[in-house]
């Protein structure tokens, strides 16, 4: 027997909205245990035995393959079942890690921001390590890990796993695992041959929120991007039906289109295929799909292609569901530093031509209905402060224009296998020190936009706790925070540490994080007033 899971900060469906997701990224001290457990991360329950109704994509695939090459005894099961799931005849134990260790750059610039120690991604992982090991006694099963997270383990492998799996899962890991089903020998490091269109299965059984993949993989080469090159590949619409279908069976209505750049399906050289797109949109609408979002786009082929953004939010109506904030890289308004470490990213417009890409492309998903959410990688070895002044001017530019974009300057992290794996981990001080100027620029604009679009953000969330929690938070709660981007601006990062020693785990913390939480309900010279009461998990 087949088990294949991954720990509870991949295997949740976030109460229903991705974006709460992101709490997982933040030091685990100071989110308490209690929210992640009823709101921001929550265990699956299962419905089939310990299988549950849905569960991450990525398995889902993996559990396709391998049924696909005749092992049909497979388990997709969530952390929390994992003692009664495995068992005497369970062989090979699959672990899909996507940020094992807080290495991305999410939870790297938070637990940095925060004073440092482990997020709940890093904790969760510990924790099924944990539960894993004290599994050993009751079979000979081997722990085969891979994933998109797998590259942080050249830094760090853990004793409990086996084999550490590196690349795509269709080719080769059907085959290591029939050869420890049948007790042969598995090496330490096995590296996933890609595999062709006609070898990619679809899923078999329900993903999360509805997932589909229609590409894989993209061409722009960044020097700090694992994504190779050579791998891309448009889904056929066949397959994307049929996984479709499947979702659909299982009750999911929605469709969360997975991919790199949903403009590059179908397309030739990195030229948008408007027919393809279009053609896309309107089979996915015509099969009753609810709501339509997608988690990739790129500035230049938003550029290129205007009417086939605008045609896509029509079909998808994002002009009249507002909300949808895909991840779109803008990294930097640094002329230097694109042409040394992205110059095919702007392709087909010359990398001259970044900033004006960028503003044009916003506007053009304004337009469709789409808010974008910007991530920056700032702190190349090489960055000046002039050269994140270029940056801070594209972005004050982007405000001035009023553009709806959200907006994330987030550290370069030297992924294994990127082209920069040489270089060193960020830190406080090695950032440069106009970075914590255009981080409080963008916290105080993010802050502004999202009061803003607060209705149309709560009104994607199934979860009336998480609605009224993150509107209490925008509301009341982030204007204080302000003064916290306040100081590192004015410290140049320095302030982070006084935040080493606060840990809101545990009954104390919990009820110091409410009392925090009902003080910044009171607006100074306002004190007399009670503070209004926020819903909180039992």
């Amino acid at each position: 027997m087949v088990v294949l899971t991954s720990d509870r900060g991949s295997f949740s469906d976030y109460s229903r909205s991705s974006a709460l997701g992101y709490f997982c990224c933040m030091p685990a001290r100071l989110v308490p245990r209690v929210l992640m457990n009823r709101l921001f991360s929550p265990p699956v329950e299962p419905v089939h035995g310990d299988e549950t109704r849905t569960a991450p994509y990525a398995l889902r695939k993996v559990e396709a393959s391998l049924r696909a090459n005749g092992i049909a005894d497979v388990a997709v099961v969530p952390p929390e079942r994992l003692d009664h799931a495995v068992g005497p005849r369970t062989r090979v134990v699959g672990v899909t890690a996507h940020d094992p260790f807080g290495f991305s750059p999410v939870s790297t610039k938070l637990t940095m921001l925060f004073g440092g120690g482990p997020s709940w991604n890093e904790t969760f992982f510990q924790e099924l390590g944990e539960r894993i090991q004290r599994l050993r006694y009751r079979a000979p099963f081997r722990v085969i890990a891979g994933g998109p997270g797998i590259w942080q383990m050249s830094y760090r492998r853990p004793d409990w796993i086996d084999t550490i799996y590196q690349g795509e899962a269709e080719i080769d890991f059907p085959r290591i695992v029939k050869t420890a089903i049948e007790g042969g020998f598995v090496p330490l490091t096995v590296h996933g041959t890609p595999p062709k269109l006609e070898e990619i299965p679809t899923i078999v059984r329900a993903a999360r929120i509805g997932e589909v993949q229609v590409t894989r993989g993209c061409p722009r080469g960044c020097e700090f991007c694992s994504i190779t090159p050579d791998r891309y590949r448009t889904i056929p619409w066949e397959s994307i039906e049929r996984e479709i279908m499947v979702n659909r069976a299982a009750g999911e209505f929605n469709v969360e289109i997975v991919t790199d750049d949903i403009l590059l399906y179908g397309a030739k050289k990195l030229r948008t295929n408007h027919d393809a797109v279009v053609g896309l949109m309107t089979r996915i609408k015509a099969t009753g799909a609810d709501q339509i979002g997608f988690a990739h786009v790129s500035a230049p082929a938003v550029r290129e292609a205007p009417e086939t953004m605008l045609e896509m939010g029509r079909i998808a109506e994002w002009d009249q569901r507002r909300g949808l904030t895909p991840v779109v890289g803008l990294e930097t308004g640094s002329l230097r530093i694109f042409k040394k470490y992205m110059p095919a990213k702007s392709f087909p417009f010359k990398p001259e031509q970044w900033r004006e890409t960028v503003l044009d492309a916003t506007r053009i998903m304004n337009d469709s209905g789409i808010d974008p959410c910007y991530t920056m990688t700032i702190g190349f070895p090489d960055e000046t402060d002039a050269d994140v002044d270029e940056s801070i001017s594209l972005v004050d530019t982007m405000i001035a224009q009023g553009f709806r974009a959200f907006v994330f300057p987030l550290p370069v992290i030297p992924i294994s296998t990127s082209r920069i794996h040489g270089n060193a981990m960020p830190q406080l001080e090695t950032l440069p020190s106009r970075y914590w100027d255009l981080l409080q620029i963008c916290w105080e604009h993010d802050l502004r936009l999202s009061r803003a679009m607060l209705p149309s953000l709560v009104g994607r969330m199934k979860n009336p706790l998480a609605r009224q929690m993150t509107t209490h938070f925008v509301e009341r709660v982030a204007p204080h925070v302000t003064k916290v981007f306040e100081q590192f601006r004015d410290t140049h990062g320095r302030s982070a540490y006084k935040y080493r020693k606060i840990d809101l785990g545990g009954t104390v913390g919990i009820l110091k994080s409410v009392m925090w939480l009902l003080q910044a309900t009171v607006t100074p010279g306002d004190r007399s007033t009670a503070p209004p009461t926020m819903p909180m998990p039992n």
